[in-house]
């Protein structure tokens, strides 16, 4: 197997994290790097840091040379950061001397890449992002039409009471939703650019450290952090837990789809159903699968990552090598879920007569919470409680359904609304369509701007 399912010949179709997985290549990284180089030049000749002609120099060098990142392979094994051996060999292809002096002029290797990593993760979260939309747009669809569709809702695994699947379809999108509304603060709070040099005090910058900052900021379109992020973890942190409660978000509608499909459900089906090597009857739910197994594989590596936040000094190698090891994962794998998730909202049809023989099941005990409290109209509530129960097994021991019996015993209940379970749907219906509404107007307005 590959060390990594995400660019592998054999899996690497399945877990595929799209135009994600450019960004998080040596060819990409390196682009990033010298991007963020070449920023920081232009930004000090034009305050005078360092010679305008040689940060113009810088610049044109930035775009024409084309580094091979295999070059990089041995310098970054002797230095443990790949900085020392990109300067070394972008100044070598410069071919002159006199303006290559100024490449890395004040900077530490560390505000070179993290500023590279925040322009990958930018980038990462827009194509993120589309996808998340066509998904909430599909799932928005299915809310609508399904609204007042009656399904059995389950605890424990166990039926509780009745619910829509458009409410069911609807929990699923309002995780999304919100995920959705928190981007804007995100960016701008954690897309932060890095320049405080060796220690975190931008000595070699002095006395222009903060117009430098703040240039090279507005030329990379990222946010002037106005301090020394280089111990302080958190905006990589809350940028990856915010893919990593994505992907959980696309779990759970994994786990809802898996379970739904089971034999013996088969409430819904899934278009990208696999088949078995050996049984032909299978349809596999293998996108609703993967989607469980990247949020597994998503909080196990932000376990890991947690512990980089625990920086010794003013920068700690071992804490800052186990972002490389697990911030890509995280990204990928929420990508994948991501486009995963696309697919398969657009495969998932209910099947009406199975949710409808489902709720019928185990002699209409689905209906006790309801007959509970008409009980309780006349009833203490505990009295109807334990009534009720009573009722239940006696259904359970006899085989009769709930209703008859409710029926003998309270002649006098209106049966029919207890025992319609879309008479019992209380706010799901509203609720599927509150969220159908705001994805509606979310792709209006995307029209109209």
């Amino acid at each position: 197997m590959a060390g990594s399912v995400f660019d592998s010949q054999i899996y690497g179709a399945f877990f595929n994290p799209g135009e994600v997985g450019r960004l998080f290549t040596d060819t990409a990284e390196t682009r990033a790097m010298l991007l963020v180089e070449g920023t920081l030049a232009k930004a000090q000749g034009e305050l005078g840091v360092i010679p305008e002609s040689s940060a113009k120099a810088i610049g044109r060098a930035v775009v024409e040379v084309n580094l091979d990142a295999a070059a990089l392979k041995l310098p970054t094994g002797q230095n443990g950061v790949p900085v020392p051996g990109l300067i070394a060999a972008f100044r070598a292809e410069m071919n002159a001397p006199e303006h290559a002096q100024y490449v890395h002029w004040g900077a530490t290797s560390q505000d070179i890449m993290d500023s590279a990593l925040m322009l990958r993760l930018r980038q990462a979260l827009a194509l993120v992002e589309d996808q998340m939309t066509a998904t909430l747009k599909t799932l928005a669809g299915l809310a609508r039409s399904h609204a007042e569709l009656p399904m059995p809702a389950r605890t424990y695994g166990q039926h509780a009471t009745p619910t829509s699947f458009g409410a069911v379809v609807a929990t699923w999108g309002e995780a999304l939703w919100d995920l959705l509304q928190e981007l804007p603060q995100l960016r701008k709070t954690c897309l932060l650019i890095s320049l405080s040099g060796a220690a975190g005090t931008s000595n070699a910058l002095a006395p222009k450290a903060a117009e430098t900052r703040a240039a090279m900021a507005k030329g990379l379109g990222l946010s002037d952090p106005m301090r020394s992020w280089h111990s302080d973890r958190t905006p990589v942190l809350r940028l990856m837990d915010w893919f990593l409660r994505l992907n959980i978000a696309l779990g759970k509608m994994g786990e809802d789809c898996f379970g739904l499909t089971q034999s013996g459900i088969s409430e819904i089906t899934l278009g990208d159903a696999g088949s078995s090597s050996t049984m032909p009857q299978k349809q596999n739910p293998v996108n609703a699968s993967a989607l469980i197994a990247l949020a597994r594989q998503g909080s196990a590596l932000m376990s890991a990552l947690h512990n980089s936040g625990l920086q010794q000094h003013q920068r700690d190698g071992a804490a800052w090598f186990t972002e490389w090891l697990s911030v890509p994962q995280i990204v990928l794998g929420s990508a994948s879920a991501a486009r995963i998730a696309r697919e398969l909202s657009a495969t998932i049809t209910p099947q009406p007569e199975n949710m409808l023989q489902a709720l019928e099941r185990a002699n209409g005990m689905i209906h006790a919470e309801a007959l509970s409290f008409a009980l309780s109209e006349t009833l203490p509530r505990p009295a109807a409680q334990a009534t009720v129960k009573r009722l239940c097994q006696e259904s359970s021991g006899t085989g009769q359904d709930l209703r008859s019996l409710a029926e003998r015993d309270f002649p006098g209940l209106a049966f029919d609304n207890l025992f319609d379970p879309v008479q019992q749907l209380g706010t799901a219906p509203a609720e599927a369509l509150r969220f159908a509404q705001k994805v509606e107007e979310l792709g209006a307005a995307d029209t109209t701007s």
